[in-house]
């Protein structure tokens, strides 16, 4: 009863995090429309975040010393790696296909468990990444403008590796005798992000009058510092803590699937508050994601064999690290 409790409590943290996630567009868009370059928006909302949990990090000050590398690895995988790497790849290639490509994290991450760590997958889980990245491809309507730009393919690509750093790390972070706070994790990992991203977006030649002013959204003008408001607190805090949590309740590989949703919910939000409609080819992915990540959460991930396999062989435990743990029952 209670692996079942821990479970269910898993699926609702992730469909929260993935409800949160997927409406950063919704809010980021208007910004961008009133002049904020996009990658000065994706600034705004890990550095935002991370000042807002700048008291968390304090507190968690001791994970610089215990736990560095995994602060480390998330601050630029699962913080700036996915972010950069997305936004520079839909600099050369449509949305829709970046997207697609970046959402077939799920599908790698199967892939890092089955041949990386030897771990059986239930063939449920597989069948689920088989539908949602299907769906995936209509809700983006990827063959309305492909586009096969290599270094933009790759960049896309690097955004999928980094978003399946993302599962592994949050995933991994809850092992040890002294499991590192989810919490503390988030906060630094998004203050890593943030001294990257500072190098990269430049932000001192933001032009911040637009965050003084208003935004259109479908019509209505909304405050900007709303906006940014939204997606700093709901669309990155709340987004990351409730994904940790999710992931160290659910197997990974699960919590990808389920994280799927982001793109449904992203599309139904636009569709809603920027009047950008839905095709009949959008509403039937945007079921298929639903289905395949419904019967991937409804399959009991299978258990690793009783012999641990770094204990296999010296060089391969030591090109896995420390993520080769098995993780303890308990998702940014």
């Amino acid at each position: 009863m209670h692996a079942s409790q821990g479970k269910s409590a898993g699926l609702g943290l992730a469909l929260v995090s993935a409800l949160a996630f997927g409406g950063s567009g919704v809010a980021a868009k208007p910004l961008i429309q009133a002049g904020l370059d996009p990658l000065h928006v994706v600034w705004l909302r890990v550095a935002g975040a991370a000042l807002v949990l700048l008291p968390v990090a304090w507190r968690h000050r001791a994970l610089v010393t215990r736990r560095p590398a995994l602060l480390a690895g998330f601050g630029l995988l699962a913080v700036a790696g996915v972010q950069a790497c997305y936004f520079a790849a839909i600099s050369r290639i449509p949305v829709g296909v970046a997207l697609l490509v970046e959402y077939l994290g799920p599908a790698l991450l199967l892939g890092w468990v089955r041949f990386v760590q030897r771990r059986p997958v239930s063939r449920a889980a597989a069948v689920g990444v088989v539908l949602a990245v299907a769906g995936l491809a209509c809700v983006v309507e990827v063959w309305s403008g492909m586009s096969f730009d290599a270094m933009g393919l790759l960049l896309a690509l690097g955004a999928a590796c980094c978003q399946v750093g993302y599962f592994v790390l949050s995933d991994h972070g809850s092992d040890g005798d002294e499991p590192a706070d989810p919490f503390g994790v988030i906060a630094y990992g998004l203050l890593i992000g943030a001294l990257v991203l500072t190098a990269v977006a430049r932000p001192w030649g933001m032009d911040w009058s637009v965050l003084a002013g208003s935004a259109g959204m479908n019509g209505t003008d909304v405050p900007a510092a709303l906006l940014l408001g939204w997606v700093v607190l709901v669309a990155t805090v709340a987004a990351y803590l409730t994904g940790v949590l999710a992931v160290r309740r659910l197997s990974p590989q699960v919590a990808g699937v389920v994280a799927c949703l982001e793109a449904v919910i992203a599309t139904v939000l636009a569709w809603v508050l920027l009047g950008e409609h839905l095709s009949v080819p959008q509403t039937l992915g945007g079921a298929l994601v639903l289905a395949g990540a419904f019967i991937a959460q409804s399959s009991t991930p299978k258990k690793a064999a009783a012999a641990p396999v770094a204990q296999g062989g010296g060089a391969e435990a030591g090109a896995r690290g420390d993520l080769s743990a098995e993780p303890s029952p308990a998702r940014p």
